[in-house]
C-alpha cells in the first residue's frame, strides 16, 4: 500500500513539473511540404515524436524477426525437446532407483541424443542393461556414452570396471583399472576399486603396494587396513616359501613388513619355516629368541625345539626362561627335545616327566615312549605307549565304532 501511495504521489508530482513547463515554456512545431503545411504545440509534438520512435523500434525488431523465421523455428523445437529429454532422464533416473530396469533403459536411452547431459544417459542406461543381464547391450552403451562426451574416459572407465567386477570378469576389470590408475593414480574411486579387483584376483603384491594410498585417502579403516596387510603379507610368505631358493625374496619382504605386523605369531611363525627351507637356521633361531623376549607363544617355543643350530647354546637360553616359567609345559617339552639332541638322556626324561605332571600330552608320552626303547627300557616305553593312544583317542571325535556283538 506503501508503494502504491508513493508511485501516485510521484506521478502527481512529475505530471505538475510537466505542466508547469508547458506553461512556462511555450512553443510550437511547423512541418511545410510544398503549399501544405502542419502546425501544433512543441509539447504534443514532442510527445508524437517520442510515440513515433517506439512504434518504428517495434517494426524494426518485427521485421528482423521476420527474416530468420527458420532459425526462430529451430530454437524453439531445439528447446521444446530438450526440455521433454529432461522429463523422460528423470522419469528413466526414478525407474533406476526403483530397480525398474527396463522402463529405466528405456526412457534413459530414447531421451539422451536430446539430452544436454548424454553421458549420464548412456551410462545410467548402461547400468539398467547390466542389471538386466544384458551385458552386450551394457557394452554397447558404454560406447555411447565414451562418444558423447569429450574427456569421458574416466568416467565410462570407471563404471566400466564395476560391471566387469560385478559380472565376475576379475582379470579385464583390473586390466581396466590398472590404465586408469596411471592417468590419475590419486583418485579415490580407482583406488577403491583396485583394492577389490586385487582381492579378486589374489594378487597380493598389488595390494600391498596399494595400501599406503588407501591409507593415505582414508578409504579404509585402521582395523581393515591391518587385516587386509596381514593376509597380504601371510599369503606372500607362503607363495615365496614355495620357492627355497629365492631366500632374498622371502627377507626382502619381511623387511618391507610394517612393525606393528613384525610381532604377529602368525607371520613370524611362517617367516621362520621359509627361512628353514632356505637354509637360513641360523636367522630363524634368532627370530624366534627375540620375539619370545616379548611375545611369549607356544606354537613359537615349540617350534625353537626342533631347529636344527647349535642345540648347546639353545639350551642355555631356554633353561633361561624356564625360571621365569618353571610350569610351562610347552617349554618343559622343548627343553626335554634340545637335552636329547644335546645327548642328555637323564635330563631329558626329567623334563619330559614334568611336562606330562603340568600337562597330560600324547606327545610328551611318545617322546616318552620313544626315549625308553632308546634306553632298552621296553616295559617303561609300552606304558608310555599306552598312555600316548589313550589320550591322543581322547582328542578324537566321537564316532560309531565296531563292537563284537555288531560285526
Amino acid at each position: 500500500m506503501r508503494k502504491l501511495i508513493l508511485v501516485v504521489v510521484l506521478g502527481l508530482a512529475i505530471g505538475a513539473l510537466f505542466g508547469q513547463l508547458m506553461q512556462s515554456v511555450p512553443g510550437y512545431w511547423l512541418i511545410r511540404v510544398g503549399d501544405t503545411s502542419f502546425q501544433t504545440s512543441f509539447w504534443f509534438g514532442l510527445v508524437l515524436l517520442l510515440a513515433v520512435f517506439v512504434v518504428l523500434h517495434f517494426l524494426l525488431r518485427l521485421l528482423m524477426r521476420l527474416r530468420r523465421p527458420v532459425s526462430r523455428l529451430k530454437i524453439w523445437n531445439s528447446r521444446n525437446r530438450n526440455r521433454n529429454a529432461m522429463r523422460r532422464t528423470v522419469r528413466g533416473l526414478v525407474a533406476l532407483a526403483e530397480g525398474r530396469w527396463k522402463r529405466a533403459e528405456k526412457a534413459l536411452t530414447r531421451a539422451a541424443d536430446d539430452s544436454s547431459t548424454p553421458l549420464v544417459n548412456y551410462l545410467s542406461a548402461a547400468l539398467a542393461a547390466h542389471y538386466q543381464g544384458r551385458y552386450d547391450q551394457a557394452d554397447v552403451l558404454l560406447k555411447r556414452a565414451h562418444y558423447s562426451t569429450e574427456g569421458a574416459d574416466t568416467a565410462v572407465g570407471m563404471v566400466q570396471a564395476q560391471l566387469m567386477l560385478d559380472r565376475q570378469q576379475f582379470e579385464e576389470a583390473l586390466a581396466t583399472l590398472t590404465r586408469l590408475e596411471r592417468q590419475l593414480p590419486e583418485h579415490p574411486q580407482v583406488l577403491k576399486l583396485l583394492k577389490q579387483a586385487y582381492l579378486s584376483v589374489n594378487d597380493w603384491d598389488g595390494l600391498r603396494r596399494l595400501m599406503p594410498r588407501l591409507t593415505r585417502h582414508q578409504l579404509v579403516t585402521q582395523e581393515e587396513r591391518h587385516e587386509l596387510e596381514k593376509r597380504a603379507y601371510r599369503e606372500l610368505l607362503i607363495q615365496a616359501a614355495r620357492n627355497p631358493s629365492d631366500i632374498e625374496r622371502v627377507r626382502s619382504l619381511w623387511a618391507d613388513i610394517p612393525d606393528y605386523l613384525r610381532s604377529d605369531i602368525e607371520l613370524v611363525g611362517l617367516y621362520t619355516e621359509a627361512l628353514v627351507r632356505g637354509n637360513e637356521e641360523g636367522l630363524a633361531e634368532r627370530l624366534l629368541r627375540h620375539t619370545l623376549k616379548e611375545h611369549w607363544d607356544s606354537r613359537l617355543v615349540l617350534r625353537y625345539g626342533v631347529l636344527n643350530v647349535d642345540a648347546r647354546r639353545q639350551l642355555v637360553y631356554a633353561e633361561k626362561w624356564l625360571q621365569e616359567r618353571p610350569n610351562d609345559p610347552d617349554l618343559l617339552l622343548t627343553l626335554g627335545r634340545l637335552s636329547l639332541r644335546n645327548a642328555y638322556w637323564g635330563k631329558a626324561q626329567e623334563y619330559f616327566e614334568a611336562s606330562q605332571r603340568q600337562r597330560p600330552s600324547g606327545v610328551v608320552c611318545a617322546e616318552l615312549a620313544r626315549l625308553f626303547a632308546n634306553l632298552g627300557e621296553h616295559n617303561k616305553s609300552q606304558l608310555y605307549y599306552r598312555q600316548s593312544v589313550e589320550l591322543l583317542d581322547r582328542s578324537l571325535p566321537a564316532l560309531p565304532q565296531p563292537s563284537d556283538q555288531n560285526p
